[in-house]
């Protein structure tokens, strides 16, 4: 019989109903994003308030975090520049503290200043800083109060259905697998629709049915189809579109090879890692911190895998430090450790997976710019 941590997280390393405690390690002098009360950096994990009950959350890329807990309550905390806590002011947080007081909230995503929220009823609801439509309301207006999208009810709060990216720009699933986008769309065609006019309504790309994950790193965009396939589109200077180039952006969603065992992808700054189905993890862009875990800091243009285990279960990206936990249940970091990003109480930078402590009780990971978030069992 397999032990709660197995539960919890499967075979492909998803969480859940189960329910978690939250932690954190990175900066925290820039509105208290680590949620525990201060705002003093940490270079080790310290709890995120003394909240044991959550079942999923999400860390943006301007030092604030969003959750939501088996009561159906969504709380959020750290920094609040233009409202993107959702609590009706600009006011930073240093403990987590509930938006409204509705119970009926399934999943959250945070943007740099932004977030977006799905409820239980399949609604959307987005909220934050909104100068290229990133809300997705039709209009450039920000909120400093959850706003609904639309009034359609087939927004999926599954893993990975929802992304919201430090660029401006959201990406979001529905239930019937379709893909869709809204915000800022330069020159490197982050949209990836085949143009760059930006949109402040959610989008459709393409017109296929079949996508389960998505994610994005600054311009670029990822996603993972039913099948098994990998896709990438927008900015390409960096090598992070993995398609052996870095220099031509893509204008639409172009497939990475011909494998068809890609499980979960995260992406930081200019780079993306991801876990087969096999268990193995793989990494490519830049590198400029040993972010990709490779050993070295040279660019990768074309998935390269990290080492040659196959234990790879959850995995994240901050814009330089890589984190990931294996099915054992350890926490493993390495890359850029500004502030001490790595958890390891130190802030050295490294190239290569070395394991944060001995605990074995590790669900979850996530991560933006200079910070690192676990989940532990509750």
């Amino acid at each position: 019989m397999p032990n709660l941590r197995q539960a919890m997280m499967g075979a492909a390393g998803v969480s859940t109903a189960a329910t978690f405690s939250i932690w954190g390690a990175g900066r925290n002098d820039l509105g208290g994003g680590l949620g525990d009360g201060t705002a003093t950096n940490r270079s080790s994990p310290v709890q995120m308030g003394d909240k044991s009950d959550w079942t999923g959350f999400d860390v943006g890329g301007d030092y604030g975090t969003g959750a939501v807990n088996s009561a159906g309550e969504l709380w959020t905390w750290g920094r609040n520049n233009y409202g993107r806590l959702g609590l009706g002011d600009t006011t930073n947080r240093s403990s987590p503290t509930q938006v409204g007081s509705l119970t009926d909230w399934a999943a959250v995503s945070s943007g740099a200043s932004y977030m977006m929220a799905v409820k239980t009823d399949g609604t959307l609801w987005t909220w934050g800083y909104n100068s290229d439509g990133q809300l997705g309301v039709g209009d450039t207006t920000t909120y400093s109060s959850p706003v609904q999208v639309g009034s359609l009810t087939d927004w999926s709060s599954a893993a990975g259905a929802l992304c919201a990216i430090c660029s401006n720009v959201m990406f979001a699933i529905k239930t019937d697998g379709t893909l869709w986008a809204w915000g800022n769309n330069n020159s490197d065609f982050g949209l990836g629709l085949g143009d760059t006019t930006p949109r402040s309504s959610p989008t459709q790309s393409g017109s296929v049915s079949t996508w389960a994950f998505v994610n994005s790193t600054q311009q670029t965009g990822a996603a993972i189809r039913t099948d098994g396939t990998l896709w990438t589109w927008g900015n390409a200077g960096n090598g992070q579109l993995g398609n052996g180039q870095d220099s031509t952006p893509a204008s639409s969603p172009i497939q990475i090879g011909s494998l068809t065992n890609w499980s979960t992808i995260k992406g930081g700054g200019s780079y993306f890692n991801a876990v087969k189905t096999d268990g193995t993890f793989w990494a490519w862009g830049t590198n400029s911190a040993g972010q990709l875990g490779l050993g070295d800091t040279t660019v990768r243009s074309s998935p390269v895998q990290i080492g040659s285990l196959t234990d790879w279960a959850k995995h994240t990206c901050t814009y330089t430090t890589g984190g990931a936990l294996k099915t054992d249940g350890t926490f493993w970091t390495w890359g850029g450790n500004t502030y001490g990003a790595q958890g390891n109480g130190t802030t050295t930078t490294s190239s290569s997976p070395a394991q944060i402590g001995s605990l074995t009780d590790y669900l979850d990971i996530g991560g933006d710019n200079a910070q690192m978030r676990v989940t532990r069992e509750s």
